[in-house]
């Protein structure tokens, strides 16, 4: 019996064989586990993760290969990291570039960030704080929150040196966390830079493998760039290969909101190491992630998904093909969401079912398209479209006034897409673009194209 494979000629809202009597709605199959004790508020006594799958087109042609997208849909419906609804406590090291381009308002606005962290932190989190130029301190080893007056002194004696070792500073201040037990913490390094690296390691492909290694030890690090000489490709490309975040600060002023806007998305994880891996029956194969490479196996595909924070949603959209079979209703993936309960802090598993329905009937076919999945891939694809205009305006294939028109049509998109925030960075892209400002279009451009492949919206 093909497992995979509903009963002949029952179409959507059939049950699995074998499987308790569900029914299956084709573009939402969630089957969320039994209840367990310790869940988070919102859903009391279960998860605090919703998975859910659709697919864009329900009804596939039996007599031919398809190829179809399935976008997956993680939430985060708890209401806090910790038992009883208290957030989890952090492990939390910033590792600040104090070369001597960052002398003057930029250091002064680092120092202000750095205060509000200690401001934004307890006696439960822990804290450690790494400077780097052309040498690294230690300014204070990993210690709880215990004496916000004492660490705001040990921020305000920062002062400019000479060269950039980022490097360095950054593997000290990943030193520093590893240095805890990070059994029940949320870790994550902030690295902020200006420039450069000119001393140390300098080569951008061994600094991302490092990082990756970093990653591995479940270390996360978000990479904050400031001003027009940062390298924006390393930064993001450190990001991304740890599963942290990537910000563009155009502006010193800028320094403490953003510090405080990732503290905040750092003090609200309600989960950790998300992997979501599809399993996948004989004739079902995954092509593509859009914004995450799968790893592959024996008939699975696998992506990792980092954190996830109260009431933040993440999609993905998956690029299938699907063998010509014989009319009926088949599961052509299963989902299934392994990660770390905050709560619990035990690792727990969802699971969700792509199904379709094959026929040979044109106009029902024709039917079941599904406009929700349209939209998730034509933001997925945006992506791509301003990576194409950002080389396309970096090789002068194409003129400013076609880069200006190429970015409004992108805004206009995910502005009826509702991803608001990516919407307002290309906006400000555009305007870079207009005035000549390459470095700050690249940079923002960057960090769109990172944030739309995260896939990741807040509340």
């Amino acid at each position: 019996m093909n497992n995979d494979r509903t009963q002949i000629g029952m179409g959507p809202g059939a049950t699995l064989q074998g499987a308790p009597t569900v029914a299956l709605d084709p573009n939402r199959t969630q089957m969320a586990p039994p209840p367990t004790p310790g869940g988070m508020g919102g859903v009391p006594g279960g998860s605090p993760l919703a998975l859910s799958v659709r697919v864009g087109a329900r009804v596939a042609d039996a007599g031919q290969r398809t190829r179809q997208h399935v976008v997956t849909q993680v939430t985060a419906v708890g209401s806090g990291g910790g038992v009883g609804g208290q957030r989890l406590p952090v492990n939390v090291a910033l590792v600040i570039d104090r070369s001597g381009s960052m002398e003057g308002a930029p250091l002064e606005y680092v120092k202000q960030a750095c205060a509000y962290v200690v401001d934004m932190l307890t006696p439960n989190d822990v804290l450690s704080i790494v400077t780097f130029e052309e040498t690294v301190d230690v300014l204070m080893a990993a210690r709880r929150v215990t004496d916000p007056g004492l660490i705001k002194q040990h921020i305000a004696r920062i002062v400019a040196g000479n060269t950039t070792n980022l490097f360095d500073g950054l593997y000290a201040g990943a030193s520093q966390v590893a240095a805890v037990p990070m059994q029940g913490y949320v870790t994550r390094v902030l690295l902020l830079t200006d420039g450069e690296p000119t001393a140390g390691l300098r080569d951008f492909q061994s600094i991302v493998n490092q990082v990756g290694d970093l990653k591995a030890k479940g270390i996360t690090v978000t990479a904050l760039g400031f001003g027009p000489e940062y390298n924006e490709e390393l930064m993001a490309g450190i990001a991304r290969r740890s599963g942290g975040n990537y910000y563009h600060i155009e502006r010193p002023e800028m320094i403490p909101d953003v510090f405080r806007r990732e503290m905040e998305q750092v003090l609200g994880v309600t989960a950790r190491n998300l992997r979501l891996t599809f399993q996948l029956p004989v004739g079902a194969m995954v092509s593509q992630v859009f914004g995450s490479p799968p790893n592959f196996g024996p008939r699975t595909a696998e992506i990792a998904l980092g954190d996830l924070e109260q009431g933040a949603t993440v999609t993905k959209v998956w690029e299938m093909d699907w063998e010509a079979r014989t009319p009926g209703t088949y599961r052509v993936a299963k989902a299934v969401l392994s990660f770390e309960n905050g709560s619990t802090g035990r690792t727990e598993t969802l699971t969700a079912n792509a199904v379709v329905e094959f026929s040979r009937d044109a106009a029902k076919i024709a039917a079941g398209a599904d406009p929700l999945v349209a939209q998730e891939v034509q933001v997925a694809r945006a992506s791509r479209d301003l990576e194409r205009t950002m080389m396309g305006m970096r090789t002068q294939q194409i003129s400013v006034a076609q880069v200006t028109q190429s970015l409004e049509r992108t805004q206009a998109l995910l502005t009826q897409q509702g991803r608001i925030a990516e919407a307002q960075e290309v906006a400000q892209a555009a305007q870079a673009a207009r005035r000549g400002d390459t470095n700050n279009l690249d940079k923002t451009l960057i960090g769109t194209i990172y944030h739309l492949d995260q896939g990741k919206r807040g509340r």
